[in-house]
C-alpha cells in the first residue's frame, strides 16, 4: 500500500489513493482539482523517500465540499468576581478526495 505525507495549513496530513480528508479551508471551488507540491514522505510498497528525492512529488485531491467544523466552546471565569463567559467558533474546512500520489 501507498502513501504519502503533506502539509497545508499548518499541519501535516498522511493519506493514501481514495482517502477523504478535512483540511483547513483552500480557495477552490466545489469539483476543483488541488495539487500540493510540499510532499514530506512518500512510500511504495515499503519504500520511503524524504527530502531532495521528493522535489518534483505532488499529492492531486479533488474538492469535495466547503462546510464549518463543529462548534468549539471556551469558558472563561474568574472565581469569586461574579464573571464568566463562553465563547465558541466553528472552523471553516474544505474536505479532499485524494485521487492520486505522483513521485
Amino acid at each position: 500500500m501507498s502513501y504519502a505525507i503533506f502539509k497545508t495549513g499548518g499541519k501535516q496530513y498522511r493519506v493514501a489513493q481514495g482517502d477523504l480528508v478535512d483540511v483547513e479551508k483552500l480557495d477552490h471551488a466545489e469539483g476543483a482539482q488541488a495539487t500540493f507540491s510540499e510532499v514530506l514522505l512518500v512510500s511504495n510498497n515499503g519504500n520511503l523517500k524524504t527530502g531532495t528525492e521528493l522535489s518534483s512529488a505532488t499529492v492531486v485531491a479533488e474538492v469535495v465540499s466547503q462546510f464549518k467544523g463543529e462548534k468549539v466552546l471556551a469558558y472563561k471565569y474568574k472565581r469569586r468576581k461574579g464573571y464568566h463567559r463562553t465563547v465558541g467558533h466553528r472552523r471553516r474546512l474544505t474536505r479532499l478526495k485524494i485521487t492520486g500520489i505522483n513521485a
